[in-house]
């Protein structure tokens, strides 16, 4: 199956973030109408959560834009650092939305209020539903175009379908268990800012990973250097390091070549290695490759030094 291109990838991770934003709003004033008039903390709390959605999808956008723009003289690795950064800016608004549901849950339960309505359960399931499909929807989007903000996305879509199980767990207890259980819908919603929390660190930590340099996937190392090996010449691989910056791979990698090779040679040969990988690889933006003889090795290196892996 051929490598999807990064024009494409920006194209359908556009058009996902596009379906989210229309989703959400939908759904957060639904939501929102629903829980004041049922009288349901809980279901405010999942409205107050689909309007962070709405917001944190604006800032996928954002970032996609930005890290989609042609590398220039001032940025010449592109400004793919926009990416990752939209994904901890989503964290952090999930981390924001979190404390607010979880400061008015507290609320509520310290003030008893009237039993939410029967009717907001039917709006729940309905929540739930179209936020799970929606979440599948865009995660799947997010692992076709290797793009960390839209995956980020797609788990606060499905954060907002967890909140939303809490609360017709809560407001089911409620209304089961007659007075005395109103504040059942208020205990769901502070569950609800807990799970949010969670999900918020889940999505934190990769995208700072990613902001740090940590090293991707370890699967593309292993088709690099298979692919720079198959070139004719290439002898064996030493250093390979990957970074990635948005939707776009960038390599270092020490090449093994005949230590008699004249400059021409190796300068054409490091070429044919970066065209290699670049042709097989669309994601990988560059290959900055450094010509090593083998004989100053003694013997041909297809795996990472030791030092190298634990580093």
């Amino acid at each position: 199956m051929r490598e999807m291109t990064r024009d494409e990838a920006v194209r359908l991770a556009r058009h996902s973030v596009v379906v989210g934003v229309l989703t959400n709003g939908a759904l957060a004033v639904v939501k929102g109408a629903a829980g004041v008039l049922g009288n349901s903390q809980a279901l405010i709390a999942d409205a107050i959560e689909s309007t962070s959605d709405v917001l944190s999808s604006l800032v996928v956008l954002g970032g996609l834009k930005v890290a989609a723009e042609a590398p220039s003289q001032k940025h010449p690795y592109g400004k793919g650092r926009a990416e990752p950064m939209a994904a901890a800016v989503i964290a952090l608004m999930l981390f924001g939305a979190a404390i607010v549901v979880a400061i008015t849950s507290v609320w509520e339960i310290m003030h008893p209020h009237q039993t939410p309505a029967a009717f907001t359960l039917i709006v729940l399931l309905g929540v739930i539903f179209v936020k799970e499909v929606l979440f599948r929807f865009v995660r799947d989007r997010g692992k076709k175009t290797k793009s960390m903000a839209l995956e980020a996305d797609a788990w606060h879509h499905r954060s907002d379908a967890i909140t939303s199980f809490a609360a017709f767990i809560g407001i089911s207890i409620a209304l089961i268990g007659g007075p005395g259980f109103e504040a059942a819908d208020d205990w769901a919603a502070l569950l609800a800012a807990g799970i949010l929390a969670f999900n918020a660190w889940h999505l934190l930590r990769p995208a700072l990973s990613e902001l740090t340099d940590a090293v991707p996937d370890q699967k593309i190392v292993a088709e690099i250097r298979e692919i720079a090996y198959s070139v004719k010449g290439v002898k064996g691989t030493h250093r390979c390091w990957v970074r990635k910056l948005g939707l776009d791979y960038f390599v270092d990698l020490d090449i093994l070549v005949e230590g008699g090779l004249s400059v021409r040679e190796g300068h054409d040969l490091a070429h044919q290695v970066n065209d290699a990988v670049t042709a097989r690889l669309p994601f990988v933006r560059k290959v900055m490759v450094h010509v090593e003889p083998e004989d100053e090795f003694g013997r041909f290196k297809l795996d990472w030094e030791e030092g190298d892996a634990e580093r």
